[in-house]
């Protein structure tokens, strides 16, 4: 075991010590100081919905479950309680595990009722409204790339269909889209990203930040960062550069940019205690070795059928609309440890001065509120090892793990506060008063899905996606089909009937 001593003199504007105490009498200080000045901005940890079918299946959950579910996400100091939620603009193809509906199937057609995304961000911004909304194209209905089929070569037509959907997100569900990002997994143009800037801006969308380029870490942390570098109109196009999968690093060339610094794509991991580990470390680490002040999760949860490819890699589980049964797993927790007790905007202490590594193993972060009143500590030792509320994790224990147990408060006595942990262990020391493990009555047991199964569609909308069915290749929605009602069927106008196109 390890035991870990605080030494609180004053909180601020002066310096908390943590001291690591091995067997016999040395001991290692870790100090909390804001003298040095703080570090940078925390941007939040987020999650997506984004790659296909990743929460379809949530939709069709009957009302309380999917509520319930919907809490677990997004209600401020519940669950995982996101700061940042990032969704897929639909494009009619497949994009991982599915495919999700464009808003522009043609130039002159626009539709901003398709899809279950507009239906998520309302679900999300109802329960935070400070929820920060990212939205980013895994692909793009063919027309958007012309007679060639690169969506680069006319960056104006590209850049306003990622436009109109910023528009109709605001103009028809008044949603304001805060991040965009350049195109999932791809090579980015930087005509393209400062073409998308000046036509953001032409349509009143200056607060729309984009993040570039949503790439693997290679191009991003060195060639991009290099564009920017040498280009400074497209360093004022961008806001953050964002990579998928940084694991925890950046480089310093992006550093020098001087530009927020993000994982705009992480985790990919089985929900099980495992992944949970990973993904506390990565929520540290990530802003201890690479500066990274934003890190948002795929797939926020599995919401797809079983054998769709990432099985099991959301945060939580929801894949039985049928049954009404769902699984708050692990992860989930792991986040709270993080997002209950910090909000996007507090800043981070400085490497040396309140984030770094443990000697054996392990990593510490602490933020700081804009005003100076509150604080945050959060310490992961998945690699080895003030009246302060605390908030624990035991992952990988014999018999039930502790998951987010809140711990009874920690006084300071004689400027002192000890701490003893182990290995694969989370913990928050704040002085928030708030957070909580949120709970509900357990979900239904889960059932097979029921055979034999009909549907005739007439509880949709029209344009709206019926839930059970999985569109992979192309995309279909309910329309009004007019002719006789199917025999057996009550006697019914048959304008009204529905049919799947």
């Amino acid at each position: 075991m390890l035991r870990f001593r605080f030494s609180k003199h004053m909180l601020f504007t002066s310096v908390l010590s943590l001291v690591l105490w091995n067997s016999g009498s040395s001991f290692e200080m870790y100090t909390f100081d804001d003298t040095p000045g703080l570090g940078r901005v925390f941007d939040g940890i987020g999650a997506i919905s984004g790659g296909g079918a990743t929460s379809k299946l949530l939709v069709g959950y009957p009302e309380r479950q999917r509520s319930e579910i919907l809490d677990y996400l997004f209600k401020p100091n519940f669950g995982a309680s996101f700061h940042i939620l990032k969704v897929e603009i639909g494009s009619d193809t497949q994009s991982t595990d599915g495919t999700e509906s464009t808003h522009m199937r043609t130039p002159d057609e626009e539709n901003y009722d398709r899809g279950y995304e507009w239906w998520l961000m309302l679900e999300a911004k109802k329960r935070n409204p400070d929820i920060k909304i990212y939205g980013l194209p895994w692909g793009f209905p063919g027309w958007v790339g012309g007679s060639t089929g690169n969506i680069y070569d006319d960056p104006d037509r590209t850049s306003m269909y990622v436009a109109k959907w910023i528009m109709g997100a605001k103009v028809h569900h008044n949603i304001t889209v805060d991040y965009v990002g350049i195109w999932n997994e791809r090579m980015y143009n930087t005509t393209y990203i400062k073409t998308l800037r000046k036509n953001l801006d032409a349509n009143g969308l200056q607060n729309t930040m984009i993040i570039a380029a949503d790439y693997a870490s290679a191009f991003s942390w060195v060639t991009l960062t290099a564009d920017i570098l040498a280009d400074p109109q497209l360093a004022a196009a961008i806001y953050g550069i964002g990579v998928h999968h940084a694991e925890t690093f950046s480089s310093k060339s992006a550093i020098a940019t001087g530009k927020p610094l993000w994982a705009s794509e992480d985790y990919s991991t089985p929900n099980n205690q495992t992944g949970a580990g990973c993904w506390a470390r990565t929520l540290n680490q990530g802003y201890v070795n690479g500066n990274l002040t934003g890190t948002i999760a795929w797939a926020m949860i599995t919401s797809w059928y079983f054998d769709l490819p990432y099985f099991g890699h959301g945060l939580m589980n929801a894949f039985e609309p049928w049954s009404g049964h769902y699984e708050v797993s692990s992860p989930i927790w792991a986040t709270a440890h993080t997002t209950q007790f910090t909000r996007a905007g507090w800043r981070y202490l400085k490497h040396g001065s309140g984030a770094g590594k443990l000697s054996q193993g392990g990593s510490y972060v602490a933020l700081v509120s804009p005003d100076g009143k509150d604080f945050t500590i959060i310490i992961e030792t998945m690699a080895g090892i003030t009246y302060f509320n605390s908030f624990f994790t035991q992952l990988h224990a014999p018999g039930e793990p502790t998951i987010f147990k809140q711990l009874p408060p920690i006084m300071v006595e004689n400027n002192r506060l000890d701490v003893y942990l182990g290995v694969n262990q989370i913990l928050t020391l704040t002085t928030l008063g708030h957070g909580r493990k949120g709970q509900y009555p357990t979900p239904p047991p889960s059932k097979p899905f029921p055979l034999p199964y009909t549907q005739d569609f007439e509880s949709y909308r029209v344009n709206e996606e019926p839930y059970l069915f999985a569109q992979e290749i192309g995309s279909f929605e309910v329309h009004q089909a007019g002719g006789k009602p199917w025999p057996g069927d009550a006697p019914d106008d048959p304008e009204d009937d529905h049919s799947l196109l």
